[in-house]
């Protein structure tokens, strides 16, 4: 028996649970958060474990010492190509997230619902059964309503959103199963099905909860409930193998123009906060593009840049909760000249945030370059599309960049310098960008797989014989890094 035989995922999602229970016994947030950070860190290392036990002997991961055949009768959580990276990035993402809380945030972050969070992530993105993915979606959703009642504000809007979202979700796959052996009748599964995950991916109109969520909760919190994305996930699960292709293009153009809509917006805005969200849900709205044109190179692009914005806008948050942690909300509207206390903060700032538009040497670079040259091969208008969204994030981030930590010399007495923990956070998430932008092949050599399969599937799950998934001619001559 080798070591990847043991369940090493199933110990990565009980953990946290059991964390949660064992942290939320504290009154005193320090012991509280000590328990919290071992807790998530034997979380990540269990993910790291399945991960590397999924690459190296796959058949060893679905069986083994696995529990689930003898509770559940069969295999309800496994990793697949998909799948295995993202759960070790959430695991890494929770980690990081607590090891930057600093000690005067340690009474305002909730380590307990964090741990709960993580627990429903990491089982959700290791889910491929359907009713139970909804669950799990659903249940993703409680924990930010409880961070907000908690907090004492109001949860109208988001309790609104999500309520809708949640409703349709249900709905939509309740009519898929009734008329599974109708396909010419899935378009009632589907329009549900639509709503509910533009709705979850604050795709324009449907997009206030998410500036709500991010202006009214712990930076923390706000961080690892969004980063995820979980609607993506879902789009990805439950209804690009199903859907019609006049769905997947309605999701292409409702995300299209949210990621133009929402990048003019960031450009404007003068709360770092909504500065924030409106950044996050230009670079989301990307990714559903991509995942509309469904062909080989523009879903690899998709799924790579799921990674990448998710590593370098966790790393922009965590740089902007450091500047609260220290100045307090701040105001795009005038310039605060921060350089000169917290240069390192500065630089993270502008490497992370150049990373999620594109910048070359990056992450995002070879993942944008992919998702453009897809959209430009099936229609030059959405390749403008992505090349103005990206040039117009990349405009925002620099304009934000002046506002914080140039023009006017900010006094202070006492030393706004990077903390030890926050700095091990932060140059993490750095190394890691700037070594997927300059090793990138073996990254988005498992994101074309993962592609790949998700073709397959959709392909023998609805696409006539005449359909045509534009596939390349050399998929390592299209997939070359720097093309």
């Amino acid at each position: 028996m080798s070591m990847w035989e043991a369940p090493w995922l199933e110990v990565a999602i009980i953990l946290p649970a059991i964390g949660a229970l064992w942290v939320s016994r504290f009154r005193n947030p320090l012991r509280a958060f000590q328990w919290g950070l071992a807790f998530t860190t034997a979380t990540l290392a269990a993910t790291l474990l399945a991960w590397i036990g999924f690459l190296v002997e796959p058949s060893a991961a679905d069986g083994g010492l696995s529990v689930q055949p003898r509770l559940f009768g069969r295999q309800l959580f496994g990793l697949d190509e998909l799948s295995a990276p993202l759960v070790a990035l959430i695991a890494l993402l929770h980690f990081l997230t607590a090891l930057a809380t600093g000690r005067t945030k340690m009474r305002r972050f909730s380590l307990a619902w964090s741990l709960v969070s993580e627990s429903v992530q990491l089982a959700l993105l290791s889910c491929a059964v359907p009713w139970l993915l909804i669950g799990l979606l659903v249940a993703c959703v409680i924990p930010p309503y409880a961070e907000l009642r908690n907090r004492g504000r109001s949860a109208r809007v988001y309790a609104l959103h999500m309520g809708l979202y949640v409703g349709l979700l249900v709905l939509g796959w309740a009519c898929f199963d009734l008329e599974a052996e109708h396909k010419s009748q899935q378009v009632w599964a589907a329009i549900p099905l639509l709503a509910a995950i533009l709705i979850r991916c604050g795709t324009v109109p449907m997009h206030c909860w998410m500036t709500d969520w991010l202006e009214h909760a712990s930076f923390g919190n706000a961080l690892l409930f969004v980063t995820p994305l979980s609607g993506v996930y879902a789009a990805v699960r439950l209804v690009l193998p199903i859907a019609p292709d006049w769905v997947l293009q309605s999701i292409g153009l409702f995300s299209l123009v949210t990621a133009v809509y929402a990048a003019g917006m960031a450009v404007v805005q003068q709360d770092t906060r909504r500065f924030f969200a409106y950044l996050f849900l230009s670079h989301a709205s990307l990714i559903l593009v991509g995942l509309e044109l469904h062909t080989s190179i523009s879903l690899t692009g998709a799924l790579s840049l799921w990674i990448a914005v998710s590593l370098s806008l966790a790393g922009f948050g965590l740089t902007l909760r450091a500047l609260e942690a220290r100045f307090g909300r701040l105001s795009l509207a005038k310039y605060h000249g921060l350089y000169d206390h917290s240069p390192a903060l500065a630089v993270c700032f502008l490497l992370t945030g150049l990373a999620s538009a594109g910048f070359p040497g990056t992450l995002g670079f070879v993942a944008t370059e992919l998702l453009v040259e897809g959209a430009i091969e099936a229609s030059p208008v959405i390749g403008i599309g992505v090349i103005l969204t990206a040039a117009i994030n990349g405009i925002a981030v620099v304009r934000a960049y002046f506002a914080l930590f140039t023009g006017a010399r900010h006094a202070s007495t006492v030393s706004l310098g990077m903390g030890a923990r926050e700095r091990i956070a932060v140059l993490t998430l750095a190394a890691l960008i700037l070594g997927g932008g300059l090793v990138p092949q073996p990254w988005v050599a498992s994101r074309y797989r993962a592609a790949t399969t998700l073709l397959q599937e959709r392909a023998r799950r609805i696409a006539p014989p005449s359909m045509t998934t534009r596939q390349p001619s050399s998929p390592h001559e299209r997939l070359t890094p720097g093309r």
